[in-house]
């Protein structure tokens, strides 16, 4: 486990942003095969910017630390960086991994009929100290959080505003969701964070897990 940044005396996730690292976005615009910012489109109509399969990223400042924890936030290069590197997503250091796999914390949907295997998530793996604080300081698992080992982790899609053309010049937010590798629309895509699929799922017992909540945010 790497030191937890903390902020006011309360531990700040790794990939958690903070103000100091907002940045003015571009128009998003229409582009021959998707969309793109403003001023990026070529003479040929083609974008401009986008990553080599296609993706636009929303962007971000690399100033952790900087101004206040914006906790329900995203950093999406540091999510991205966590992501694929199997890094916990409190602490920036390495995940916990067993025979079983890489540990994960997701939202109960155990009533689910074949959960949690091929549960898509966009949240990183844990490390083992940083798991209770992870519980304590995610929202999306309050009073329902679950450990799981996955031995199979794919990173094989995008968070984020799905475009489509509007009916003027500029394109329109259809929704906000994953689209995967190898799908068209991920040059519709205005996305912050990546996307795993976890195989191979174990539910695990983890002691220490508890459903309080940050007293303050």
């Amino acid at each position: 486990m790497r030191e937890r940044l903390t902020y006011k005396g309360h531990p700040v996730p790794y990939i958690t942003a903070w103000s100091g690292e907002r940045l003015p976005q571009p128009r998003v615009v229409l582009a021959a095969d998707g969309i793109a910012f403003k001023g990026s489109v070529a003479a040929n109509g083609n974008a401009q910017g986008r990553d080599p399969s296609g993706v636009l990223w929303q962007r971000w400042a690399l100033r952790q630390g900087d101004g206040m924890p914006e906790y329900s936030v995203v950093h999406g290069p540091r999510q991205r960086r966590a992501m694929r590197k199997l890094l916990c997503q409190v602490c920036g250091g390495p995940s916990d991994k067993n025979e079983q796999g890489y540990l994960w914390l997701l939202e109960d949907y155990r009533g689910v009929a074949g959960w949690p295997e091929k549960e898509v998530t966009t949240h990183p793996p844990v490390c083992r100290a940083c798991a209770p604080v992870a519980a304590r300081l995610c929202p999306h698992l309050e009073n329902k959080v679950v450990a799981i080992r996955a031995g199979g982790v794919l990173v094989d899609g995008v968070h984020g505003n799905l475009y489509e053309r509007g009916g003027g010049l500029l394109p329109v937010v259809k929704e906000k969701k994953v689209v995967f590798s190898g799908d068209w629309r991920v040059r519709w895509m205005f996305a912050n964070q990546l996307a795993a699929t976890l195989t191979n799922v174990t539910i695990v017992d983890l002691p220490g897990l508890g459903a309080r909540r940050r007293a303050s945010a």
